[in-house]
Parts: structure tokens; sequence; C-alpha cells
């Protein structure tokens, strides 16, 4: 039972990065952006491909944040440079990503388990060598987890950050500034999307296993931690959107694992997913019309 409580806290953290990047699309810029679906994999295609290869674990890292960087880069580039619409602009570049990542890594590649990780690799070794792996993956996930929030709220609060967010609030406030809204919109296209293949990176470094399908449907997974998040936290202006994403991963986490402990088959996960997801969707929209109600009476 410790176990399976520590695999779902461990899979809430990793997880929480894709929804941190979600969280800068859908919440801040109001952005649908579906290159979620292809930068993830990219992540996970790229380390997997290192590790083979010999690479430095560590290294992985910030070559899963490059090349989501590049994959957010060319959603946001087709998006305000050629005029194409937010929503097709991340479907041509989710559907280029599908060849790429097979291009990179075929459709399926493991990790053979005399290759090091980040969880087992030596700096690891030497801080956390006294526990066990399935610890590891906690603690190592954990602090990653907390770095990217901790540089996120730093960097909210920049001039940067601060014109990130009012673009999805206001564009003609940024215009005013004589800032370029498409250039925003752009730079946050960048970081969501690095921040999504760096969870697909420690996914693949968790499960030693690069799958081309893998993808699919995190979009609806980061939505639905936003969504748990933001609901939950709505009343408490002090939580910030980091933290209330950080909580609300964890949570859809643990509903998935809960399903699939009551005997419901693997194969339905992904429709548990979606269900759930409609759920919580129904449930958002009924709070929010309560909201309006009370506020008219």
């Amino acid at each position: 039972m410790i176990d399976l409580i520590i695999s779902t806290l461990t899979q809430g953290f990793i997880y929480a990065l894709l929804s941190y990047g979600i969280f800068i699309t859908y919440k801040i810029l109001d952005f649908p952006d579906l290159t979620v679906d292809g930068s993830f994999p990219l992540g996970a295609a790229v380390t997997a491909v290192m590790l083979v290869n010999g690479f430095n674990p560590y290294l992985t890292l910030l070559c899963a944040l490059a090349v989501g960087a590049a994959a957010g880069l060319a959603t946001g580039l087709i998006h305000v440079k050629l005029g194409v619409r937010d929503l097709l602009a991340g479907i041509i570049t989710m559907t280029a990503l599908f060849s790429i990542n097979l291009q990179i890594a075929g459709s399926n590649l493991a990790v053979e388990r005399a290759v090091d990780t980040i969880f087992s690799a030596g700096p690891t070794m030497m801080l956390f060598g006294s526990f066990s792996l399935i610890q590891r993956k906690l603690i190592v996930s954990l602090i990653l987890v907390i770095l990217f929030k901790l540089i996120l709220d730093f960097y909210f609060k920049t001039k940067s950050g601060l014109l990130l967010r009012a673009v999805g609030d206001n564009n003609v406030l940024v215009t005013s500034l004589a800032k370029d809204k498409g250039r925003v919109k752009i730079l946050g296209l960048v970081i969501a999307n690095a921040l999504v293949a760096l969870s697909g990176c420690i996914v693949c470094h968790e499960q030693r296993a690069f799958a081309s399908t893998m993808g699919t449907g995190q979009m609806i997974f980061g939505l639905a931690a936003v969504i748990i998040g933001t609901t939950l936290f709505r009343r408490m202006s002090f939580v910030k959107g980091t933290t209330a994403v950080l909580t609300g991963s964890v949570i859809y986490k643990a509903c998935i694992q809960a399903a699939i402990s009551m005997g419901l088959p693997a194969n339905l996960l992904k429709l548990i997913t979606a269900l759930l997801f409609l759920v919580i969707l129904v449930i958002g929209n009924v709070e929010k019309g309560k909201g309006k109600k009370y506020a008219g009476a």
C-alpha cells in the first residue's frame, strides 16, 4: 500500500511539469495548444536515444527542454507569422512531431536496466543511495517539480512574466506598452512546451521506455489537472497557480490509480481519463454558474 502511494505521488509530480506547461497555454495565454501531444513524446524519444547511446542522463534533461522549446517555437511561428489559427497551428505541429518522433526513436525503444537514469546515476546515488529505487524516484521528481515551480513563480513576477500574463487577459494593454503580443505568445509557447517535453523526458527515465503513442491524451490530463487545481483553490487568492496545478496533478493521478485498483481494465484507461475529465468540466461549469448567480443576487 505504501509503495502504491509513493508511486502515485511520483507520477503526480512528474506529470505536474506537463501541467505547468498547459497552465501557461490554457490559463495564461488562452491558447488551445495541441502541440503537447507531440512535444511530450518528443522529450521521451530524445531521452531514450541518448540513454541508449551512453549520454549523461542529466544532460537529457537539458536536451528535452531544448527540443520542447523548438516545438513550441514552431507552433508559435505558424500561428503568429503565418496567421494560422491557434488550434490548427498546434495540430499541424503535433502531426509533424509524430513522424519526427518515429524517425528519432522508432515506434518503441526500451532502455536496458544496466543503463543509468537520473534515478540511479552517480550523483543521485551519492545523495540518496540509502533509499530504495521507488523512494529515489519520489525524491528526485519532487525536487524537480519544486525547482521548476519556484523558477516559474519567480519568472511570473518579472517584466517578461507580467507581459505573458497580460497577453491572455488584455492584448490591447500589451500593444499599448509598445510590445509585440505575437512575440510574447511565442515565448509562452516555447516555455510551455519545454516543460511538457521535460515531463516526457522524466517519464522515459522512470519507465525506461519510449512509445510513439505515449503522447496520446496528455493534453486531456494536463487540462484536467489545471481545472482541478484552479477550481479547488478558486477562493484562495494566496495560493499560487503553480501550487494549484501541482495539487491538481497529484489528485488526478490518484483518481486514475484508484480506478485501476478497483479492477477496471488497463486498456480502458483512456476512456476512464476522458470520462473523468468530462465530470471535472461539468462540475467546474456548475460551480462557475453558482458563482455568477451569487454575484448577481
